[in-house]
């Protein structure tokens, strides 16, 4: 399959681990973040910890939508959807979030509560056509890659005229969240340490490879934009240290065949004409950010969930004992949560990350628990 086996290749793999051996300075350590959660899962599935020298370390970032949501607003959500009025439709990973008092949108719906998963939020309008006797309100989540389709629907209600059809809108945005990572007092002092990035895929395309140009200007961390097939990964921390070798400090894009400098321009002016920034949003693990996430203009206030019902802004409580928000931050691993693997596991997750589809617990769970072994050389040479 073109553009997907490609980047596959387990011979080029091994030559790219290779260089990375040869160009990675012994006298150095190298910190890098990929940012986003589709990568997390791609370099644990694919064994990219293993093939990396000890003195490269990879950091997980706040990169996964599902995992960064606060326990407040989940909470929010499962009250709009016990109104007996509301269908309440979201992505599949949202209904197995545990929120306060580890309730869940899967134990409402277990119970008869009218909570629908779906794979597009255009399903959410047609659910609204044919129940015109219910409130339809979407749970939007996600990154800017879901938020063209989000703004696309409440356009679409608008035109056709939906009188039963909102959104209860919470989608945020990744630089914001690079921005707030930089200036975490764990950065700050010296306890994350952290010397550049690996873009993200998706988002970037739509966003383009703009965005990210204040990092190295006033962080002076380089950033490298990354495919997720496992030569993107490799090609990317090859990439950053060269950077850092040379003492350079830029933005490069590994994922040419996907993303621009200027990214998807009728994306982008899709959700500026239905959407717009937030002055705070808070964020798992990171806090209140200011503009870090999108609401929706008044022009279009009769589909916002939050106006029409008149929530309430919650704040739930995390679990004391779980680590998902100094996860989030790159300050822990999964391994340093006393509660993973036992007892929180994919089938009994008590957190967020080990929740989601991208969320670092579950790919440490699925590919990384039981060993991080790095490949001596003289086998990658073999």
């Amino acid at each position: 399959m073109k553009y997907v086996d490609e980047f596959r290749d387990g011979e080029k793999a091994r030559a790219l681990a290779e260089q990375i051996r040869r160009e990675a300075d012994p006298a150095r350590r190298y910190h890098l973040m990929e940012f986003c959660g589709g990568h997390t899962h791609a370099i644990f599935r694919y064994g990219i910890p293993g093939l990396l020298p000890e003195n490269v370390r990879l950091i997980h970032g706040p990169g996964c939508p599902v995992c960064v949501l606060p326990i407040g607003r989940l909470d929010m959500a499962i009250a709009l959807a016990r109104r007996p009025e509301v269908i309440l439709c979201t992505y599949g990973d949202m209904l197995r979030v545990p929120g306060s008092g580890r309730e869940s949108l899967m134990k409402l719906r277990a119970e008869g509560t009218d909570v629908r998963m779906l794979y597009s939020p255009a399903d959410a309008l047609k659910i609204a056509q044919q129940n015109p006797d219910k409130e339809v309100v979407f749970f939007a989540i996600g990154f800017e890659t879901t938020t063209p389709p989000t703004a696309l629907v409440i356009d679409q209600a608008a035109k056709l005229g939906l009188k039963n059809f909102s959104v209860f809108c919470n989608h945020v945005l990744t630089p914001a969240a690079m921005h707030a990572i930089l200036n975490t007092p764990e950065a700050d002092s010296g306890a994350l340490q952290l010397d550049g990035f690996i873009g993200p895929a998706h988002v970037s395309t739509v966003i383009g490879s703009a965005p990210y140009e204040p990092f190295p200007q006033q962080y002076k961390r380089p950033v490298v934009i990354a495919g997720f097939e496992p030569l993107d990964v490799l090609q990317a921390i090859l990439m950053l240290i060269r950077q850092l070798n040379d003492g350079r400090c830029e933005v490069e894009n590994e994922f040419i065949r996907a993303v621009s400098r200027e990214g998807n321009l009728k994306a982008q002016a899709a959700v500026s004409r239905v959407l717009e920034l937030r002055s705070s949003f808070e964020w798992r693990g990171l806090g209140a950010i200011p503009e870090s996430a999108l609401q929706i203009r008044s022009e279009y206030a009769e589909f916002d969930a939050e106006k029409r019902f008149g929530v309430e802004q919650l704040h739930g409580r995390e679990n004391k004992a779980c680590e998902c928000p100094s996860i989030l931050r790159g300050v822990k691993n999964p391994r340093d949560c006393v509660l993973f693997g036992d007892p929180c596991t994919p089938d009994n997750p008590l957190g967020s990350c080990m929740v989601s589809s991208e969320g670092a617990c579950a790919a440490y769970y699925s590919y990384g628990r039981f060993s991080e072994r790095r490949i001596p050389a003289e086998e990658l040479r073999a």
